[in-house]
């Protein structure tokens, strides 16, 4: 699968090319799980259909990727940053950091490194509202009047502690790059982004303020009229209901007003939103009377049909807009997605429970050496495997990647039936050095996972068979994801066949607003390719 050294090759010598004249606006928007074989199925089918118009209306990019692993949080901050994770600092939204202290810690003398760093709906301070605890009435209907500084409604207590300062990390701190909001916002254009969680406020920028109107409507709470614990990504109905707030927010920024309609702002040269509703049709093994996933190899399924049926009307409802106001000719979309999802092959689906792994793993190792805690500190594995361990040594990594790789057992395929596997479901692992070599940093960083685990196609790593399709790993059906920039100035019914990166999407931004893409950290850094648009 690709490493590290396909990434530096792949942005080695930055291109350039010369800038048609500056667009007023750049509206961004993700379809996470989308991935490119879907938007050619749908506009084959649908040539008339709205994303079938922004296809032709613009320059296609059929063979871009993701950053890896290919998870929302480091794939949305590539789109904004121009950088994979091991520049930003950001491999997971629920990650793991050898130098911080431990969340809710006040007290930091004598207290050991080593924390978990949870940038998940954990942070909100009523993870059970779609407000994430601010108060509304009404709700959810009242949604549109959350607050546009996320950061407010972020429990303080629930994050990780610097050693130095003894105060809490928010996201946007601990970002290392600066972002697209942050170069614009300084360049006196008006910027807004609209995600799931209130932990986004990450794409704020290390400055804290990069996005001036930043919508995070919670789609880890309780979804309205459905049992209490299921959240809007339970129902794929439910999932598009959610989804409609955040279109409704940019038609209001498109409009020139805040997300909440309240006052005139302008519309932002920088916004856009992510949709959720594909992701969940992926996978759902069904719902609302409809089966989710793949029907077979890259030929979606009812459910997904639906939604990106769904994704079709609502994009075709902001383009709509955007000429109601006169702004088509001023302004460039750009259609990608966080990450894909794999497998769209159903027939290969393989669920593993990987807490029998896991704690497998620290019962040889505690067994090997008696006395010793648990070897892993933390771990995140959805369809690949990122673990901490709490010993780093050569050693400790070296057991580990033995063990997991000398691991058979029995799974569930996707009717529900036994399903051997072997290898622990892993095709490769990079451990210890290897694993900072893979992502470009240097062994013994206190923030890169010390075993970066590559799955067997179709393995999704979870304890029951709620799930048909996961995201996270390196197989091209997490990385292959679409990339469309469709507008006035923007070459049409071009399909660019280069292999490219959604990382490039933020110099690309950029460069359409007439500012400098080289003012991106991570673009210096990794030497990120404007996209050729002209």
């Amino acid at each position: 699968m690709l490493g590290g050294a396909f990434f530096a090759q792949a942005v080695a010598s930055p291109i350039h090319p010369t800038p048609a004249p500056p667009q007023q606006h750049v509206l961004l928007i993700s379809v996470d799980g989308m991935h490119q074989s879907d938007l050619a199925w749908w506009t084959a089918r649908y040539p008339h259909s709205a994303l079938a118009r922004l296809v032709d209306g613009g320059t296609e990019y059929s063979h871009a990727q993701t950053t890896v692993p290919s998870d929302s949080f480091p794939g949305m901050v590539a789109q904004f940053t121009g950088g994979g994770p091991g520049t930003t600092g950001v491999y997971y939204d629920d990650t793991w950091n050898a130098d911080l202290l431990p969340a809710g810690t006040t007290d930091c003398k004598g207290v050991k490194p080593g924390a978990e760093v949870d940038f998940t709906e954990d942070l909100d301070k009523n993870k059970a509202g779609i407000d994430a605890g601010q108060g509304l009435k009404g709700l959810p209907g009242s949604i549109l009047k959350m607050t546009g500084t996320p950061q407010t409604l972020i429990n303080p207590r629930t994050l990780p502690v610097d050693p130095k300062t003894c105060k809490p990390v928010y996201p946007h701190s601990y970002l290392q790059t600066n972002t697209v909001f942050e170069v614009a916002q300084g360049a006196g254009l008006r910027t807004a982004w609209s995600d799931k969680h209130a932990a986004y406020e990450i794409l704020d920028g290390p400055t804290g303020t990069g996005i001036d109107d930043l919508f995070t409507p919670e789609i880890n709470s309780n979804a309205n009229g459905y049992p209490a614990g299921n959240d809007w990504t339970t129902d794929n109905k439910a999932t598009e209901q959610y989804d409609t707030y955040k279109v409704q927010a940019v038609l209001n920024e498109i409009d020139g007003y805040n997300h909440q309609h309240t006052t005139w702002e302008g519309t932002p040269a920088v916004f856009g939103m992510n949709f959720q509703a594909v992701s969940t049709a992926q996978k759902l093994p069904s719902s609302d009377g409809l089966k989710g996933g793949y029907s077979s190899t890259d030929e979606p399924g009812p459910l997904l049909q639906k939604n990106l049926a769904f994704v079709d009307a609502e994009l075709g409802r902001m383009t709509a807009e955007l000429r109601k106001r006169h702004l088509d000719k001023t302004t460039t979309v750009i259609l990608s997605a966080k990450h894909g999802q794999s497998p769209t092959d159903p027939t290969q689906l393989t669920r593993i429970d990987d807490s029998t792994l896991l704690s497998g793993l620290d019962a040889a190792w505690k067994k090997a050496h008696p006395g010793v805690r648990n070897l892993v500190a933390h771990s995140v594995d959805d369809d690949g495997m990122l673990l901490w361990l709490t010993d780093r040594s050569k050693v400790a990594t070296d057991f580990a990647q033995k063990y997991l790789l000398a691991q058979s057992g029995t799974g569930t395929d996707i009717n529900d039936k036994p399903k051997a596997f072997t290898a622990g479901g892993l095709s490769k692992v990079y451990a210890g050095a290897a694993a900072a070599k893979y992502f470009g940093v240097k062994p013994g960083d206190a923030r890169v996972p010390d075993l970066f685990g590559i799955s067997q196609y179709g393995v999704v790593y979870t304890g029951g068979t709620g799930k048909v399709a996961e995201h996270g790993g390196a197989h091209a059906d997490d990385l292959d994801v679409p990339l469309v920039i469709s507008g006035a100035d923007v070459p049409t019914e071009v399909v660019d066949t280069a292999a490219v990166q959604t990382k490039q999407i933020a110099p690309t931004i950029l460069s359409l607003l007439g500012l400098d893409p080289n003012s991106l950290v991570a673009v210096e850094k990794e030497h990120t390719r404007v996209l050729p648009v002209s």
